[in-house]
């Protein structure tokens, strides 16, 4: 019988425990490691097959949308739901933008996280009804208001590094490129988009939300 190798993030310790207990009544469920901030869990998942992260929102040295957004540019085979306290639109927004396949609020029931890891593994994404209602009308409005730009795939993501406050030399070797490539694309962007500096391009970057 195939088994879920899952990891557990939240900061406080007794949650941890109860969240064990209630996953592993399911066979197929195994909590194999526990992270108490997003920068273990990552550590975590570079020692160990994990199928599976129940995370947190907040929680200190990283939080659960950027350890979100690094662990699905790291590793994008683990899945990651969701599970907060915080009924917000913004971090369900954020969290799903960065590929979290769910997102539930600490109110639900263990069946309803038990099923909720299961539709996961079967390609669906469960989200809190509540936060569901609020959220994907806003999503796809957003989808909607989609602007396009005149830029290349590559240039988008250098656009959107810029836009994160990346230096020439951090781009370079994100991309495996030369710095002198580099700045060879901002120059073509920037006359592309007629704008006349990396400053305005980073306050274009985040004001388009180009990610």
């Amino acid at each position: 019988m195939t088994r879920w190798n899952v990891l557990i993030v939240e900061d406080q310790s007794i949650v941890r425990q109860g969240l064990k207990l209630m996953l592993e009544q399911d066979d197929k469920i195994r909590v194999v490691a526990e992270a108490s901030n997003g920068q273990e869990a990552i550590k975590m998942i570079e020692k160990q097959i994990i199928d599976l992260v129940i995370m947190d929102i907040r929680m200190p040295v990283m939080n659960g949308i950027e350890a979100t957004r690094v662990i699905k540019e790291r590793f994008p085979q683990v899945k990651i739901l969701i599970l907060t306290t915080f009924n917000d639109d913004e971090y369900a927004i954020q969290a799903l933008k960065y590929g979290a396949n769910a997102f539930l609020l600490k109110t639900a029931e263990r069946q309803t996280l038990v099923e909720a890891v299961y539709s996961c593994f079967r390609g669906g994404l469960p989200i809190n009804e509540e936060v569901a209602a609020n959220v994907m009308p806003r999503l796809l409005q957003k989808a909607e208001k989609k602007k396009e730009f005149p830029l290349s795939p590559r240039e988008l993501t250098i656009t959107k590094l810029v836009g994160e406050g990346k230096l020439n030399k951090e781009i370079a070797e994100e991309l495996h490129l030369s710095v002198g490539t580099v700045k060879n694309h901002i120059t073509q962007i920037l006359q592309k988009l007629d704008l006349r500096d990396r400053t305005q391009l980073a306050i274009f970057a985040v004001k388009n939300d180009i990610a």
